[in-house]
């Protein structure tokens, strides 16, 4: 059986595209691939779109515009968690189902969090920098013991960071929208639920992991930045836009915080006029906190299952119209 026309644009399930082939034409799937390094814009999909039936995507820009390049689309499956790049609304009004996997990488991302903050408080990197240049100098860390942690966001990845950070005795105080924090992360952590204004005050790391809508789009700004203390950290592994990238780099290079560890960015790839990558008080990676051999495996097989089920879907409702 046919199942039509299927557009692969999520860069991590290309490298590993061989093996998730041979059950794409399985399942009855004309395959459709492209080169893609981060993310594919608006224009560049509707060069490609055409007669698709299907997509598994990255962070692509499925814009109105794009969805009505492809006529025949029935449905979008992000290859892994985030969705801020697609229009649900649009998708809504023409009747193309959506759906993401969700807590694919909570497990790296806390990972790649607590790597941050370990790298702060015991000074590693610029331990190893100065080592290396025959400087053998004192720089003083700090065990987390001694050190609060203030996570925006308790969703799936700020619980598993809650959890880590718990392990190394460290205060903890989180933030969420959400009303129904669950009972058991509160008894797990021993975390304290505050505003989030006072948690950037009492915080020595501040770290984001809130979804990217419109009303945490620049929430961290100016103001909040300075309401952080000025020996704190930022990190986010979270989305780019949500720490507003002007005043990331104003406030490192002021000193209104002592460093941020970076794995997002407004826009990426990070350009090479950015500021950032001069800063002695940063940390960057190139939005790899969710890198996990297991995890991405794990995340190729659920979208597959994402694609055959929400078209499963799509014909029914058809069904039921007729």
């Amino acid at each position: 059986m046919s199942r039509g026309k299927l557009l692969v644009t999520g860069p991590r399930i290309l490298r590993d595209f061989e093996m998730v082939r041979p059950e794409l034409e399985r399942l009855g799937f004309e395959i459709i691939t492209t080169k893609v390094s981060q993310q594919l814009s608006e224009d560049e999909l509707i060069k490609l779109v055409g007669d698709i039936d299907a997509t598994i995507c990255g962070g692509d820009k499925w814009t109105a515009r794009a969805m009505d390049a492809a006529p025949n689309l029935k449905v979008i499956c992000k290859w892994g968690t985030g969705t801020d790049a697609i229009d649900f609304d649009a998708a809504r009004e023409r009747g193309i189902l959506v759906r993401n996997v969700p807590d694919a990488f909570s497990v790296p991302v806390a990972d790649s969090t607590m790597c941050f903050i370990l790298n702060f408080a015991r000074r590693i990197p610029w331990l190893d920098k100065e080592i290396k240049a025959g400087r053998w100098t004192p720089l003083d860390g700090t065990t987390l013991a001694e050190c609060t942690l203030g996570v925006v966001g308790m969703g799936n990845i700020g619980s598993t960071v809650l959890r880590r950070a718990r392990a190394f005795g460290m205060k903890l105080l989180g933030c969420d929208t959400r009303k129904d924090i669950p009972l058991q992360l509160l008894d797990d952590t021993g975390v304290e639920v505050v505003p989030m204004d006072e948690l950037l005050k009492r915080s020595d790391f501040v770290s984001m992991h809130c979804d990217l809508n419109p009303s945490t789009r620049g929430l961290i700004g100016e103001r909040e930045l300075k309401l952080m203390k000025p020996t704190a950290v930022l990190i986010n592994t979270s989305r780019g836009p949500v720490v507003q990238q002007a005043a990331i780099e104003k406030a490192l290079a002021e000193g209104t915080i002592a460093g941020a560890g970076l794995d997002v960015f407004e826009i990426e790839p990070i350009p090479a006029t950015s500021p950032l990558l001069k800063m002695d008080n940063v940390l960057l990676t190139p939005h790899l906190s969710q890198s996990s051999e297991r995890a991405a495996h794990r995340t190729h097989w659920q979208v597959i299952r994402n694609v055959v089920e929400l078209l499963d879907q799509w014909e029914s409702q058809q069904e039921s119209k007729r």
